[in-house]
Formats: C-alpha cells, sequence, structure tokens
C-alpha cells in the first residue's frame, strides 16, 4: 500500500508519565492545519493541573510561525512548568533563528528537561 507524503508526515502526539511530569512527544509536521493537537494537549495540562509539562520535539520534521505560537501560548499558560526537549535539526534551527530559547527554556533532552523543572 502507498502512503501520500502528508500521511508520512501526520502529527502524532503520545503522552507519558515520566517521574512527575507530563510528557508530549510529538511527530510529523506542524503547520497552520496540523498543530491544534498540540494546542489542545497544552491547554489541557494547564487546565488540570498536570504540572511540569515536557514537549519533545524530537520527531518534528516541519514547523511554521503557527507552532511558534502554540508553543508560546503554552509557555503563556504553564509558565515555568513548560520545557522543550530534544529539538530535531530542524527545529534546532527554527529556534535559534528566531531566537525562541529566549523565551522557552530548550533542553536537549527529555531527562534534561524533567530534571530542570523538577524539584531538586
Amino acid at each position: 500500500m502507498l502512503s501520500s507524503p502528508n500521511e508520512d508526515r501526520a502529527v502524532r502526539i503520545t503522552t507519558r508519565r515520566e517521574r512527575e511530569a507530563l510528557v508530549l512527544s510529538v511527530s510529523g509536521d506542524l503547520d497552520i492545519d496540523s498543530v491544534s493537537p498540540l494546542g489542545l494537549a497544552l491547554s489541557s495540562a494547564a487546565g488540570d493541573g498536570s504540572g511540569p509539562v515536557v514537549v519533545d520535539l524530537s520527531g518534528v520534521g516541519f514547523a511554521d510561525s503557527t507552532t511558534v505560537n502554540v508553543l508560546l501560548q503554552g509557555h503563556t499558560a504553564l509558565g515555568d512548568r513548560l520545557r522543550l526537549a530534544a529539538p530535531s535539526p530542524f527545529m534546532q534551527r527554527l529556534i535559534g533563528m528566531i531566537g525562541l530559547d529566549s523565551a522557552l527554556p530548550v533542553l536537549p533532552s527529555v531527562d534534561d528537561a524533567i530534571n530542570a523543572v523538577l524539584p531538586s
């Protein structure tokens, strides 16, 4: 069975608990048509008091300005409870180009992000 390029890069968000943190693992291409599940997941986490939230960006192949806006809205809602982790090469370039790391903490791995957001 053949799949279209869009199916290959469809957005998937999986959630899991690691220690006390909620980890949202994101994969696929994020744009104006596909980013809403990430926004909903961040809003839900903010609304239910999920504690620390780590967004694993290692599986993101593409993201546009809509994605950046969703992440910034997540930061507004979650504050210091939000960390971005393990950005893919594309996300590393995007984060660096727009200076997103000056507004949001970005850590090299999910473990580093969890350690940074949990009290010691």
